[in-house]
């Protein structure tokens, strides 16, 4: 099942460590099969606040998405990211393919009238 990587970059700012950070990060990612889905667009608002730009990194599992992040390689470059962009970022398992929503609204409303 996929995992991935989410970052919300709230105030993203070219510079040269940026850009090296940029340069540098498909390498690290590439031993753990990791790719982007999201990078760099412009994000559509369509509810709320969401000041910046958002990144997605598809991996083919969460235990690889978390070598990635707690790589060697990943962590040498995250403090060009980190010194430079305020955001967040988070590590998240996806859903196995034929996933159905309703399945999971039954989930919980069958847990809601045990309470």
């Amino acid at each position: 099942m996929p995992a991935y990587a989410l970052a919300h970059l709230r105030t993203p700012q070219i510079n040269d460590e940026v850009l090296t950070y940029i340069e540098r990060i498909q390498a690290t990612m590439d031993p753990f099969g990791g790719r982007f889905l999201v990078h760099g667009a412009e994000v559509e608002v369509e509810e709320g606040d969401w000041p910046g730009t958002v990144v997605i990194i598809e991996f083919p599992d969460l235990a690889s998405a978390r070598a990635w992040y707690a790589s060697e390689a990943y962590q040498e470059i995250l403090p060009l990211r980190t010194r430079n962009i305020e955001g967040e970022a988070i590590i998240v398992d996806g859903v196995p393919p034929g996933y159905d929503a309703t399945v999971t609204a039954d989930r919980l409303r069958a847990a809601a009238r045990a309470h």
